[in-house]
This record gives structure tokens, C-alpha cells and sequence, in this order.
């Protein structure tokens, strides 16, 4: 039987997406939960899980394509069709199984609508299947089930699941202490398919030539979403950025010594990860620069968490993840959050949830060699800080001139929610912290 897979919505709504590439050909076996394809939506490269098992019967894309949500993208060969007939366009909808934590598949031409809560899939085996690949957070409520705490495991268990695609929430412990082991996690990564060699690098679109004297490059995905953000953010919030230039070096000689420290070997805190603690330390005192601005409801919410957004410059564009509530973690878990993220927006692995949610943003310019920048605004947000370029120079120190340590920082914020007196106030908790770690400790 012939079964049609249309393009799901990847998530937020979002019309359509580009084919990054086919990882499957036409007569190639697949498959439930075979990762067939990598898609590029605005916010994020995402890989498509096979919803069946079958043979490739057509491709009806090709890499560098832009296919819209709910347009046919492949088709299979499914074993065990009835004979005598096609099915009715009603019963190939029904058949065909959704993506979990991509929504619904369309029923028409209009906007995909969401399955409605509390209906069950006619495929329960197919989608368990694509519930073990799907990278995004979702509920399927099929049947009231008790909420489950979250899986028990040790950082390096942790990790080895990262590295092969395994979400531990899936994984079932099989020791007497409930405790996911290496051992769990390899077993399942075996039996759902999902070890593989390094993942396949993404073939850049093509870019359209002009007269010989130019090159036109098409806009789309993430630098076009980016764009759409900046342009919104900058037309929307009225934005002020104030500097303020600090002396880092008890800062420096902190990260230096966690550094050579053999307890926290494997961790490499920087700079970064004390200035994102200052800033969540900063935002307690001043929360103000940790809300948001709601239009709607005529409110200025105040977020009692911290979803720390972390700007990050990829080969596709800036992409803006957030690590969830940063302002309960350690220095040493803020770094190693910070540095997977990065690593996994390097790589083109980050999800629409990972960029969803963020309430204050750092992004660090001092990475290019840049002393300062105006950061815009993350639509939704009140701040974002950017980090300037530590450097060395003659600085007033105890009465003299010194060689020292200094850095530049630049707060944006949206002077609805925020005044002057407020920003400079943050600005300043944030750089005593910076000129004196312990000063921390005076702070709650």
C-alpha cells in the first residue's frame, strides 16, 4: 500500500521548511523511527524520524527545496495492504501517523490545525516509535498516566546519552537502584537504531548567481528569522543600552584557578560562566530586566525564574538557546550548559524548544575581538548584555597605574519595562561581581 507522508508543522506554527537533504533514496528499505531526512525551518535543523517501515517508494523534494507544511514530501511502500482498491482520501489521512511534538498533519489547505487533546492515534505502534525520536518536549495524552520524576543517572551516562541521540526518559533502568547506566543506555540506543557514525554534514543551499559582479543568496531559515526578530525588536521596544568599562582581573585569576583546580577537571569554566552567574545574581535585585511586556493584557510580567539565553554565531545564522532556570545552578553547572549549548548550536542541532522560553539574554562580542557593541533586544525580552573583549591595560589600581585586566559591558533593555535608574543599578551589581567574585556572597 502506498502511504503519503506530508510535511508536519515542525513547531510555533511555522509555514514551511527547506529540505537540508535526503538521507534515504527511492527503493531503500526503512525502517519505524529511521531518521530519513534534515529539514530547516526558521528556528532550527530538525531530523525527520520515518513514521513507517516499509520501502522508499518517491521523493517529492529535492535538497535545497522549500516545501510548505503539509505538503507531500515522501512516499512509501508499506507491507501488508489489502488488495482490491486505493484507500479513500479519508482513510489515507487517517492512516497516516503524526509526529510527535511537530503537530498535527493538515486536513486541509488552510493553516495545519493541532490533533485535539484527548483523541488516541489509530497507529499506536507508529507512533510510539516516532515518540522515541522526537526532540522536542511533548505530551501525548492517549491515557492518564501518574508524571514520571526525572530519569537518575551520573554526568557521564548523561553525556553518553547526549552523544548518541538517546532522550533518558525513555531509557528503562534495569539495576536494583534505579539508576540509568552506561550499560541501559547503549542497549536502547541498539535496539531503537539510533547509534550512528558523526552525523551527516548539512550541503549549504545554493546560492543564486547574478551578473558575474554579484552573488544573491537566498534568505531563509534561521537568517531569515533572525532578521525578521532584529527588525521586529528594534520597531516595536524602544531600546537604550548604557557601558560601563570594569577591572576583571580578580575575575580572571578566579576562572585561572578553577582551571588548574584537579576536582574540576573536565568543567573549563571561563569568564563567561561567572558573568552569567553575576547576571542571575544581578536579575534577584533587579527584576525588572527579567520580564516581559505583554501587549494583550496591558501587564508587565515579572518572571520568578531565569532562562538565560546564550547568543551564538553558527554558519546559518545567530541562534539565541537558553539554559532553563540558570539562576538555580552552580557556577560549575552553569559553564557545562553553557558549553553544551553552544556546542549543539555549532553543530545545527537546536531545537525550536531550545530557543523558546528565554527571559534574558548575554551574548559575548569579546569573542571576535570586539570592546563593545548596542545588542538588540531578544523579542519578548526586557535585557540582553553583551560581553566585550577582556584586555590588558594600564589601569588606576590601589592609587597607581597598573597593567590589569578590563572588559566593557553594554546593557540593551526596553525602556517600557526598565528606567535608567534600574538599568544602571543591574549594570553595576553585575560589574562589582566582576571586580570582586566574593562580593557574590553578599548577595541573594
Amino acid at each position: 500500500m502506498r502511504q503519503d507522508f506530508r510535511l508536519p508543522d515542525l513547531g510555533e506554527g511555522l509555514p514551511e521548511a527547506e529540505l537540508v537533504q535526503w538521507l534515504v533514496a527511492e527503493g531503500d528499505s526503512v525502517t519505524l523511527n529511521q531518521t530519513i531526512a534534515e529539514v530547516e525551518t526558521a528556528k532550527a535543523v530538525v531530523e525527520l524520524p520515518s513514521p513507517f517501515a516499509g520501502t522508499v517508494g518517491a521523493l517529492h523534494a529535492s535538497a535545497g527545496d522549500v516545501v510548505e507544511v503539509g505538503s507531500v514530501l515522501i512516499s512509501f511502500d508499506v507491507a501488508g495492504a489489502e488488495a482490491g482498491g486505493e484507500a479513500s482520501g479519508s482513510e489515507q489521512e487517517a492512516s497516516t501517523p503524526n509526529l510527535v511534538g511537530y503537530g498535527a498533519a493538515p486536513r486541509t489547505a488552510a493553516r495545519p490545525q493541532r490533533r485535539a487533546r484527548g483523541s488516541r492515534p489509530d497507529h499506536p505502534q507508529a507512533d510510539t516509535a516516532v515518540l522515541e525520536a522526537a526532540p522536542h518536549d511533548a505530551i501525548v495524552e492517549q491515557e492518564p498516566i501518574e508524571p514520571i520524576e526525572r530519569p537518575r543517572s551520573t554526568p557521564p551516562v548523561r553525556k553518553l546519552a547526549k552523544d548518541l541521540g538517546v532522550d533518558l526518559a525513555l531509557v528503562e533502568a534495569t539495576g536494583a537502584t534505579g539508576i540509568i547506566t552506561r550499560a541501559d543506555v547503549e542497549a536502547y540506543a541498539e535496539h531503537v537504531g539510533r547509534v550512528s557514525a558523526a552525523p551527516p554534514q548539512r550541503t549549504p543551499a545554493p546560492a543564486s548567481l547574478g551578473d558575474g559582479r554579484t552573488t544573491r543568496i537566498p534568505i531563509r531559515g534561521v537568517r531569515k528569522h533572525t532578521a525578521e526578530a532584529m527588525v521586529r525588536s528594534a520597531f516595536t521596544a524602544p531600546q537604550v543600552t548604557t557601558f560601563h568599562t570594569v577591572d576583571v582581573t580578580a575575575t580572571t585569576d578566579l576562572v585561572a584557578s578553577l582551571r588548574a583546580d584537579p576536582a574540576l577537571e573536565g568543567h573549563r569554566i571561563g569568564v563567561m560562566a561567572v558573568a552569567a552567574k553575576a547576571v542571575c545574581l544581578a536579575l534577584s535585585r533587579t527584576p525588572s530586566l527579567n520580564a516581559a511586556w505583554d501587549e494583550a493584557n496591558a501587564e508587565i510580567v515579572e518572571h520568578h525564574y531565569v532562562n538565560l539565553g546564550i547568543a551564538a554565531a553558527t554558519d546559518r545564522g545567530l541562534v539565541v538557546p537558553n539554559v532553563r532556570d540558570a539562576d538555580g545552578m552552580t557556577l560549575v553547572e552553569l559553564a557545562d550548559a553553557i558549553r553544551e549549548l553552544a556546542g549543539t548550536a555549532r553543530a545545527g542541532r537546536t531545537t525550536p524548544a531550545d530557543m523558546a522560553g528565554g527571559t534574558f539574554t548575554i551574548t559575548n562580542v569579546g569573542v571576535f575581538g570586539v570592546e563593545a557593541g548596542t545588542p538588540i533586544l531578544n523579542p519578548g525580552e526586557a535585557g540582553i548584555l553583551a560581553l566585550g573583549a577582556v584586555q590588558r591595560r594600564p589601569w588606576e589600581h590601589e592609587g597607581g597605574i597598573a597593567l590589569r585586566d578590563v572588559m566593557t559591558l553594554s546593557l540593551s533593555f526596553d525602556h517600557r519595562i526598565v528606567d535608567g535608574a534600574e538599568g544602571a543599578r543591574f549594570l553595576m551589581d553585575v560589574a562589582g561581581i566582576l571586580r570582586e567574585p566574593g562580593r557574590a556572597m553578599l548577595m541573594r
